[in-house]
């Protein structure tokens, strides 16, 4: 099993440095997002974050994609490397510094997806560790679902039930509990009784006053109480630069 990749997003222009993000977080194999518009910019988010792939543009001011990719060679752990560029003219140069795959704009939600396969299979993703999972029991199985799976909690009693695309377990955990544990990797109360992955929302709705989430094509109700939190969470998981954690 694996986590969800950390990616960087480099590209001096805002509008396709957006896109190419906002593309990039409706992937599940997709954990975090950050952006930098330019190669120096890049340089300096990768001394103060761990990230597994680049997705840079080529031709920037300054320092292009291919120097970035260079410099990014010498590195202990580098991460991998996908270029995003309108130019088909440093495909041979991108290839000798042996870039996972080279996308032409305007760029294809599916292309990008394939590019993001090509990265799992190159190695990028790393492996889950024990503290990003939990054990339930099935049957008298004991399993382990990771963190990354869960889409929502449901508190149920002096039990939790872990939403998935797999099933639905049911822990001996309290909500409260799962809360605290799991708030820096993402996850955030939205009713006294669910709490939610970010990673996994895919809509907002306000209606009336009332505010939900859509989450694996489920609406969930948000309490007044705690929908100011949820709306700050989340402009500050898409905000560029942001870095895309809560």
């Amino acid at each position: 099993m694996t986590v969800p990749l950390r990616v960087l997003v480099v590209d001096d222009e805002r509008p396709a440095l957006e896109e190419i993000g906002w593309l990039l977080s409706r992937d599940p194999r997709i954990g975090r997002v950050r952006t930098a518009a330019s190669a120096s910019e890049a340089l300096r988010a990768l001394q103060e974050d761990d990230v597994d792939v680049v997705f840079s543009d080529i031709r920037m001011p300054g320092l292009s994609g291919l120097d970035l990719a260079q410099v990014l060679t010498r590195f202990r752990d580098p991460p991998k490397v996908v270029f995003v560029t309108a130019h088909d003219d440093h495909a041979v140069e991108a290839f000798d510094l042996d870039v996972v795959d080279y996308l032409l704009k305007p760029l294809r939600e599916s292309r990008l997806a394939e590019a993001v396969r090509r990265v799992v299979e190159a190695g990028a993703a790393r492996p889950t560790a024990d503290d990003d999972a939990i054990a339930v029991d099935q049957g008298g199985v004991t399993r382990l679902v990771r963190r990354w799976e869960v889409q929502y909690v449901e508190a149920q009693g002096d039990y939790a039930r872990l939403h998935t695309a797999a099933g639905n377990p049911l822990v001996r955990t309290a909500l409260a509990t799962l809360e605290e544990q799991w708030r820096e990797a993402g996850f955030v109360r939205i009713h006294r009784s669910l709490l939610v992955n970010l990673a996994h929302v895919t809509e907002v709705r306000s209606e009336g006053g009332r505010v939900s989430v859509v989450v694996a094509g489920e609406e969930l109700g948000v309490a007044r109480r705690h929908a100011r939190e949820l709306r700050d969470r989340l402009v500050r998981r898409a905000r560029p630069g942001s870095g895309g954690a809560p």
